[in-house]
């Protein structure tokens, strides 16, 4: 199931079950849902809902544009802990994105004016479905709702100017999230999947989520080993080698680029980039 948040002209952001095969997308409100994160925290994916629209009449958001915390975590890929100059971690690099950075497919990345050194990161991201206190790794298939597609856009200069990097990583737009959440259940194998971001056509990042450092049965145990996971909790687990800091030249975001990640299975996530006004 491909869990959205989708509106049609002059209408409420609500929540659905987007199908490909017949692009007709599923309104979850009749069922009661006003959100996905109600969807989120109900343990359910109900379709009792009958009222369908086709995908071409819809706009599709952000798929969860609230959840509890965005955990995020650095230096997850070795190659790009290498790239970065920084040594391969032995114990999680957790930061936090602000959910006021979330935008849609589609909606521009802006970059800021106080901001000389905007980069892209293409992260594989899951969602807790059931939450938890000191979740034992063994258990972590009880507790993924579902997976999604998450740019982890960075302001460099922000970043390295001291210890702490999530400042860096919450300018307004600079978490675009999308294009859906796709139930646990459609994805056999999480750690096997293809992870690509290009820029206006030319591929800059490709690699695969089997290269992780840190797997998702480790965060699990990890995160909740230290606060308790919540229903909607996001966790976007890094980025792979080829981002524009880790370049020589180093390449930076411009205004009027386009930039679009890929995971098998969950489709591609596209943003326009936009100077600040």
């Amino acid at each position: 199931m491909k869990l959205i948040s989708f509106s049609t002209a002059n209408g409420p952001i609500r929540p659905g079950i987007l199908f490909d095969d017949t692009k007709t997308v599923l309104d979850l409100s009749p069922n009661g849902f006003k959100s996905t994160l109600e969807v989120i925290a109900s343990g359910t994916g109900s379709t009792l809902a009958t009222s369908r629209l086709s995908l071409a009449d819809v706009r599709l958001h952000a798929p969860l544009s609230n959840p509890p915390r965005i955990f995020a975590i650095g230096l997850n890929y070795r190659d790009h802990a290498k790239e970065s100059g920084m040594e391969i971690p032995t114990t999680p690099v957790v930061f936090f994105k602000l959910p006021t950075a979330i935008v849609g497919p589609g909606e521009p990345i802006v970059l800021p004016k106080n901001s000389t050194q905007p980069d892209y990161e293409a992260e594989f991201a899951f969602v807790i479905g059931k939450g938890g206190y000191r979740i034992p790794a063994s258990a972590w298939r009880d507790h993924v709702y579902g997976y999604t597609i998450v740019n982890d856009v960075s302001a460099r200069d922000v970043q390295f100017a001291s210890t702490q990097w999530s400042m860096s990583k919450c300018f307004p737009t600079f978490c675009p999230l999308g294009p859906a959440i796709v139930t646990a259940d459609e994805i056999a194998d999480p750690h096997a999947l293809s992870i690509s971001l290009s820029i206006d056509g030319e591929t800059l990042q490709n690699s695969n989520t089997r290269e992780l450092v840190f797997k998702i049965p480790e965060l699990i145990e990890y995160l909740s080993s230290i606060t308790p996971l919540l229903p909607g909790d996001i966790v976007s687990t890094g980025t792979p080698p080829g981002v524009g800091l880790g370049r020589n030249p180093k390449r930076w975001l411009k205004p009027g680029e386009t930039v679009t990640v890929t995971i098998d299975g969950l489709g591609s996530l596209t943003n326009p980039v936009v100077a600040e006004q």
